[in-house]
């Protein structure tokens, strides 16, 4: 079964959310989701986050609390998955250089942050798309 791991900077709204959107639509992988930061450490998936997963029915684990990515999880994940431009840096500089391939970007452009834009209904259908073509992807390797 192979592993993949979806990355943002708090991992309180973007990579829970491609987590559980994924988790939705397989059971074939191991899927989990960290943050490049440990400004969020400990809390709560966004509030904004729940109420976009509750309004599309997918259900996610309410305990589930941020977590930073760490030196194991390099090395552990077959896939990690970065949600924008500046994850995919913030990751390579923390990676080992055995590691480095395994990183790669969720889409061709950056998922926008709705921390910052407030808008959870454009990162949501951006993240269910990307996750539809990743599934696609695995299938095929």
């Amino acid at each position: 079964m192979e592993k993949i791991v979806f990355v943002c900077l708090g991992n309180i709204c973007r990579s829970p959310m491609a987590e559980f959107v994924m988790k939705s639509l397989t059971d074939e992988l191991q899927i989990e989701s960290r943050a490049t930061s440990s400004w969020e450490h400990g809390n709560p998936i966004h509030q904004g986050t729940q109420k976009i997963l509750q309004d599309y029915g997918i259900a996610y684990d309410r305990h589930k609390t941020s977590q930073q990515i760490s030196a194991e999880d390099f090395a552990t994940f077959d896939y990690i998955i970065g949600m924008d431009r500046s994850n995919i840096e913030d990751l390579k500089a923390m990676a080992k250089e055995a590691y480095q391939d395994k990183i790669v970007p969720f889409t061709s452009q950056s998922v926008p942050d709705p921390w910052y834009t407030g808008d959870f209904q454009e990162t949501y259908d951006i993240v269910q798309q990307g996750c539809q073509e990743w599934l696609e992807k695995l299938r095929k390797n």
